[in-house]
């Protein structure tokens, strides 16, 4: 039973040992072509390992019979002169052969235990990093709303205090950043709700909501219309973040511009630009990752969480997309890819494609531009 329980469990050894021991009689009973058999056993011995890598006490004691076996064949031929006595050096050359093959299969292994362990840990980390995250945002809820509610009342009494304005301020930055920080959670758990929004109308509603908010040059440069199928809260809050994005990094009289166009794949590209700082070249490849940001300032114009940004990512993962960002020749474009289809009033929108399908499509140069794909 114990000899039929190996055989099922290592097929491709026992497969091996059989054709080994062919060749070991062919080179006992063709002394003349023995040297062909001889390396056909040396060279699946190769291809076995290979395959199975095994422990070094197995192997070595397997090697150690094939040394033997072969070695003694030779030796005994060459000692009735029917081979050379130099054929006995193919003894040790393959054995070495076999030996280097050896070293480098259980670096590899090695290695692939090392990723693999790696990758465990990352996938743990991320998975506490998400909870931290939901569970952290859900918990400051509460103390901020108490807090804020408190200092309304006190405004109330003294509303010449200006004490309460900058605690009042400096709540509604912390309102959103747990704000954001819920939405990161939602999106890792693909909690968004997918519904049709008129794509014309939502820009045009956004972008009247921000031109009163700063005094910047606004354009609006919407080329399509029809009707998208998206979750319009979250694709809301990541084109808020970049817009904010923008408003922070110019000046009174610089532009912005919010514009939506098709892509020629069948999909949506919507996009903010804007006149401003721009980001600095070394900045492109971390931009999006979260708590990232394009310099070190803090101050309260310019500050931030870096969430912003790691919003938008969010946004386009779940919708199937990317986002990417191009430098201009002043300022920064934006741009939010979304693989899902602009369909004409009153026809009904297909769904969202799945994570990592789209991720590639409607790509643009890689000269002008540096892209995050996403999934």
């Amino acid at each position: 039973m114990r000899v039929t329980g190996w055989l099922r469990r290592n097929p491709l050894e026992a497969a091996w040992a059989v054709f080994a021991v062919a060749n070991f009689v062919a080179m006992i009973a063709w002394p003349d072509w023995e040297t062909i058999p001889f390396h056909f056993v040396w060279i699946s011995l190769t291809f076995v390992y290979g395959v199975r890598v095994w422990r070094t006490q197995t192997m070595s004691l397997v090697l150690l019979v094939v040394i033997l076996a072969t070695g003694v064949s030779i030796f005994a031929d060459a000692f009735e002169g029917i081979q050379l006595w130099g054929e006995l050096f193919e003894v040790p050359l393959m054995s070495a052969m076999f030996l280097a093959m050896v070293w480098h299969a259980q670096r590899r292994q090695a290695a692939l235990a090392e990723l693999k362990g790696v990758a465990e840990m990352r996938a743990s980390l991320l998975e506490r990093q998400e909870r931290f995250l939901h569970d952290a945002s859900h918990e400051l809820r509460t103390p901020v709303t108490i807090a804020r509610g408190h200092l309304e009342l006190l405004r109330r009494e003294q509303p010449d205090a200006p004490e309460l304005e900058v605690a009042l301020d400096e709540l509604g930055r912390m309102e959103r950043i747990v704000e954001r920080l819920l939405l990161l959670a939602k999106s890792e758990q693909q909690g968004f709700a997918f519904q049709e929004i008129d794509l014309e109308t939502f820009l045009s509603d956004l972008f009247i909501r921000w031109s009163e908010v700063a005094p910047r040059v606004w354009r609006l440069d919407v080329d399509l219309a029809g009707r998208l199928r998206a979750d319009p809260e979250a694709l809301r809050n990541a084109l808020d973040a970049l817009l904010e994005n923008a408003v922070k990094y110019t000046n009174p009289g610089d532009s912005i511009e919010l514009a939506a166009h098709a892509d020629g794949a069948g999909g949506v590209v919507i996009e903010v630009s804007d006149s401003g700082l721009g980001v600095p070249p070394d900045a492109l490849p971390r931009i999006f990752d979260r708590w990232a940001r394009a310099d070190g300032a803090r101050t309260r114009e310019r500050g931030g969480a870096g969430l912003g940004l790691a919003i938008v990512v969010a946004v386009a993962r779940a919708h199937g997309g990317r986002c990417s960002v191009k430098p201009l020749q002043r300022g920064t474009a934006f741009r939010l890819h979304l693989p899902v289809r602009v369909a004409p009033d009153g026809a009904p929108s297909p769904t969202p494609a799945p994570e990592g399908e789209a991720a590639g499509a409607g790509s643009d140069s890689a000269l002008s531009e540096e892209q995050v794909a996403l999934g």
